[in-house]
């Protein structure tokens, strides 16, 4: 990819679908930097720079691109929604929210539509197809 993005924020809490996602996206070479938390508030604190995420470098960069479970413990993809409308970041706006679950319910696919912030919904697995055709819509 010619103008890879800078960062991909992956937040999931299954472990070998994070390796896996990881792997997609390495091997498709879009991003400079791929991190991973495990749930919501994770992702909140990453966004934030706050708890183990605090950096005063470019240790964690702003993500261009965030692929989102809807089913997480601690926070899930709704609650984390919730809070993101209200963060008050560098670049919000410029930050595109996948929601990739492998949720079945019709009913999350309608209620991701709803929300502004999130730009689509994917069905799991994460694929290369599927990454590219977020990459082609989207940047």
């Amino acid at each position: 990819m010619e103008n890879r993005l800078n960062c991909v924020l992956l937040v999931d809490d299954d472990f070998p679908t994070s390796f896996i996602n990881k792997k997609i996206i390495q091997k498709a070479d879009i991003a400079e930097s791929i991190q991973v938390v495990l749930n919501g508030k994770e992702a909140i604190d990453y966004l934030c720079s706050q708890g183990k995420f605090e950096s005063k470098g470019d240790k964690y960069p702003q993500p261009q691109l965030i692929l989102l479970d809807i089913n997480m413990p601690v926070m899930d993809g709704w609650e984390f929604m919730k809070t993101f409308k209200s963060l008050d970041i560098k670049n919000k706006e410029e930050i595109v929210i996948v929601m990739l679950s492998s949720s079945g319910n019709p009913d999350d696919k309608i209620k991701c539509a709803l929300i502004n912030e999130i730009s689509d919904f994917k069905q799991k697995p994460l694929s290369r197809e599927i990454l590219l055709d977020i990459i082609a819509n989207y940047f």
